[in-house]
C-alpha cells in the first residue's frame, strides 16, 4: 500500500504544484492533500491537530518546520497517539529533489517503515 501525504500550510505553492504535475504526468502518482484542502483540516489548524488529523486519515505529514514540529511529534507520540509519519526535507533541497524523494517513498517504504518516526530527506 503506498503512502499518502499530507503537507503542511508551508508547502502550498511550489512543492503543491510541482507535485499537481507529477501526478498530471500520470506515472507514480501519489495521493497528496495539504492543510486547508479537507474540510476537516481548514488553514490555520495549529499542529497538534495536524498531527491528530494525519493519524486518523493515515498521512505521513510532509512539513518544513524543524524547529517546533519535532516537539509537537514526540507530545504525539507521547501522549498515547500514533502517526503514520512525518517528513522533515531539509534546508537547500529543491522542489524536483522533495518531489522525487516523496514519490520513491510513497511506493517503495512499507507504511510501518516510517510509522511513528521522522524522517529527514535526504
Amino acid at each position: 500500500m503506498p503512502l499518502t501525504y499530507v503537507l503542511d500550510e508551508h508547502f502550498r505553492g511550489i512543492l503543491w504544484n510541482a507535485l499537481q504535475r507529477h501526478n498530471s504526468a500520470g506515472h507514480h502518482v501519489i495521493d497528496v492533500v495539504r492543510v486547508g484542502d479537507p474540510v476537516d483540516l481548514p488553514l490555520g489548524t495549529k499542529d497538534p491537530d495536524v498531527l491528530l488529523w494525519g493519524e486518523r486519515e493515515g498521512r505521513v505529514l510532509v512539513s518544513r518546520d524543524k524547529q517546533t514540529m519535532p516537539a509537537h511529534f514526540a507530545a504525539h507520540l507521547a501522549a498515547g497517539h500514533h502517526s503514520p509519519g512525518l517528513f522533515i526535507p531539509r534546508s537547500g533541497l529543491s522542489v524536483p529533489q522533495v518531489v522525487f524523494v516523496l514519490v520513491l517513498a510513497a511506493h517503495l517504504y512499507d507504511p510501518d517503515e516510517v510509522r511513528d518516526q521522522i524522517h529527514h530527506i535526504p
